[in-house]
């Protein structure tokens, strides 16, 4: 990407500082993902020891939350960076929050697998859970692959899948309620499946956040509250 200049620097310290927390935040991104998939897992097949493996791993992504902000801290003290390297590091920041907060979402679809283990299962929704949980997990996916490449199409491509999972949920959501109505007796164990529902379409958003910090890092703009047709039309300015 020939608007990127990373790792082109005189002092070896900054080279390594960056690099640092860019494989940091990949570590952090893979853990969260694996927790995406393992809540999912965990839900689907009322697993109660993955749920509580998906609860244990939130320490580790506290951890590397933590890491990382104190190693963007100690860059912008000690390096004052500015143009890319700035916007690197400022995306770096925000991506971190949107990363522990899918993990928070995570572990909320595994308290919902843990309920459901002991409650039996839901007559309803593990359709919907695993369709809209496929398309939130690739887009999850994508969005830290472009993170990694510095890729704002890649990323562009999330904020509009986005849109489609928004659509799915609303979808989900109107049938479920229905359901509950028609049959009371099901309601607690269905409003479990909402609440995971709901956990999901939270990480689509997140996802969504991180791939426009990805817009932001490559193409120095601020794609934030506007729709994918006003982003298009904004990169090709």
């Amino acid at each position: 990407m020939d608007r990127m200049h990373f790792g082109e620097h005189s002092s070896t310290q900054f080279n390594e500082a960056l690099e640092s927390i860019r494989n940091n935040l990949m570590e952090m991104g893979g853990l969260v993902e694996k927790q995406v998939v393992d809540a999912l897992q965990a839900l689907l097949h009322a697993d109660s020891d993955l749920a509580q493996k998906v609860l244990d791993t939130e320490d580790k992504v506290d951890k590397l939350e933590m890491l990382i902000d104190e190693e963007c801290t100690r860059v912008l003290a000690l390096r004052q960076p500015a143009a890319s390297d700035l916007r690197l590091i400022i995306a770096v920041t925000k991506a971190v929050s949107d990363l522990e907060r899918i993990g928070d979402e995570s572990a909320k679809i595994a308290r919902m697998g843990q309920q459901l283990a002991e409650e039996g299962e839901s007559p309803r929704g593990y359709v919907e859970v695993r369709h809209i949980g496929n398309h939130v997990r690739n887009m999850l996916r994508d969005t830290l692959d472009a993170f990694a490449r510095f890729d704002a199409k890649k990323a562009l491509a999330v904020a509009a899948e986005d849109n489609e999972v928004d659509l799915e949920y609303r979808s989900a959501m109107r049938s479920l309620v229905t359901f509950m109505m028609e049959d009371p007796r099901s309601i607690t164990r269905v409003l479990n499946i909402i609440w995971s529902l709901r956990a999901l379409e939270r990480i689509g958003d997140h996802a969504r956040n991180i791939g426009e910090q990805v817009i932001y890092l490559v193409e120095g703009k601020d794609v934030r509250h506007i729709t994918v047709d006003e982003i298009e039309a904004k990169l090709k300015k």
